[in-house]
């Protein structure tokens, strides 16, 4: 038995339309979105290795500078991905003492979302 958590299972975002929220996500991260038994307005999304939960709003209050980040494996096919979407991104940033990458997007609700690649990861 360890008292140390084992990983963040979801993060909660509001979002003022729960089914173009659904569609969105999974068109540009692939997630799949889960029907729960219960009553619950909350929409589930999974990749498997994350989750994302959404609860209906009626308006919109802002979040940033709060954002979450997804790492991508492949930094210009997934750009060129957002690009096929008609996403825009801002600049990407290179960090040369790690080689990685990162910019970011919004959401259809403003959420700001950090993307990142890592081409030598620290051990």
């Amino acid at each position: 038995m360890s008292s140390e958590p084992r990983y963040i299972h979801h993060v909660n975002f509001p979002t003022t339309d729960p089914d173009r929220t659904a569609a969105w996500y999974t068109k540009v991260f692939g997630m799949k979105r889960i029907m729960p038994k219960s009553n619950s307005r909350v929409v589930l999304m999974t990749r498997g290795n994350f989750d994302l939960h959404f609860t209906p709003v009626e308006e919109m209050e802002r979040m940033a500078p709060y954002h979450f980040a997804v790492e991508v494996d492949d930094w210009d096919d997934f750009l060129a991905h957002l690009a096929e979407l008609g996403i825009r991104h801002t600049r990407p940033i290179q960090r040369p003492e790690n080689q990685s990458k990162f910019c970011y997007i919004h959401d259809p609700d403003h959420t700001m979302i950090e993307l990142v690649w890592h081409g030598k990861r620290p051990n």
